[in-house]
């Protein structure tokens, strides 16, 4: 994707209250796009990157729910958006265990509503649908998984991700006309500054470092493929770049880390820690999980390499630095995080492939 790609281009972000869709809207914002978005609001009492970028004031803003078919048909109506990155998702594995309606009601038929929204919009290009490498059936391969493996899921969430794309798929081949080109996009675990969900690893690092109080681990030996939050974006704007383009990309893309970056949740731990620098970290308390989480789950990125051109720009300590960064700095301004947030846009921008 070449700077200024988006320069003028009417993007319509789902999800842009989020920690992803922040990031997003950012990057689009300083591409020169014209961006709208639809979410739920960001959560009272939790802290948003959405509101400490100041986007509510920079970007057309709607809050709506897409398990809503008549807000999302609004939206595109009012918008009349030309690439559409669709990211508003229940996007937390243990909340799906304590509510499967609610995250099989997002995840698929909020999918299907931007998707059949979508495809009646006159001004509509492209469609990235963001999903998750959680969407594969995972065996506990050691190798990575391609884009022509099997979809499946044991757990609620990634059962949910798995049917989104078999949605997906079924209006990419028979419901979708010619001149809308759609793609999924299936990214790892991850990072950055800006997220703040619960049961999630660096929120809970960064409040418990914070706090000066130990963090909780479930699963310490789970290896993971972690890679920064710039990644997949840039992943998913040199797809939407592409189709925008013309170019034949329908189907689903794996944006996923460099081996270097595939460490345990402990390691990751220690190393965040390491990373903030100010005092050591407290001894982690491991506390297991009865619920279902894979051990092993890897990408296999040579279709976006061969393809795209696309590639991981940041090995796992410069992913860690820069998260942590981003946490500490929060920590004493607001405004200095959100500096930063384009510092390191810029910065990726500049280097990555």
């Amino acid at each position: 994707m070449t700077p200024g790609a988006f320069r003028g281009v009417k993007a319509l972000v789902t999800g842009h209250t989020g920690f992803k869709g922040g990031w997003l809207c950012e990057w689009l914002l300083a591409d020169g796009a014209e961006v709208a978005g639809l979410a739920l609001p960001p959560e009272d009492g939790r802290p948003s990157l959405f509101l400490d970028l100041g986007l509510d004031g920079r970007m057309a803003s709607r809050y709506g729910d897409i398990r809503d078919l008549a807000t999302v048909e609004s939206a595109m109506a009012d918008f009349q958006p030309q690439i559409v990155f669709h990211l508003a998702a229940q996007a937390l594995v243990r909340r799906a265990y304590a509510d499967p309606v609610a995250t099989f009601a997002t995840n698929v038929m909020g999918t299907v509503h931007v998707l059949d929204a979508a495809r009646r919009a006159p001004s509509l290009k492209a469609i990235v649908c963001v999903t998750s490498d959680k969407c594969y059936d995972n065996r506990e391969w050691v190798w990575g998984y391609r884009e022509s493996d099997p979809l499946g899921g044991k757990d609620p969430y990634s059962a949910s991700k798995g049917a989104a794309e078999i949605a997906a798929g079924s209006y990419m081949q028979a419901l979708m006309p010619p001149e809308i080109r759609l793609a999924t996009a299936r990214g790892g675990n991850v990072i950055g500054g800006g997220d703040w969900s619960e049961d999630r690893l660096v929120p809970d690092l960064a409040r418990a470092i914070g706090d000066g109080r130990p963090v909780v681990l479930r699963n310490p030996g789970a290896l993971r493929p972690w890679q920064h939050v710039l990644e997949l974006v840039g992943g998913y704007l040199t797809l939407g770049a592409g189709l925008l383009a013309g170019e034949a990309l329908q189907g689903g893309w794996n944006f996923g880390p460099g081996r270097d970056s595939e460490i345990t949740v402990g390691d990751l731990a220690n190393r965040f820690a390491r990373a903030w620098g100010d005092q050591p970290a407290s001894a982690p308390v491991i506390e297991p999980s009865a619920l279902h989480e894979a051990h092993t789950l890897r990408l296999d990125i040579s279709k976006a390499h061969a393809l795209l051109g696309w590639r991981p720009a940041l090995g796992i300590e410069e992913t860690v630095r820069m998260t942590a960064d981003w946490y500490r700095t929060r920590a004493a301004s607001r405004a200095a995080a959100a500096d930063l947030t384009r510092e390191q846009i810029a910065a990726y921008r500049n280097r990555a492939p």
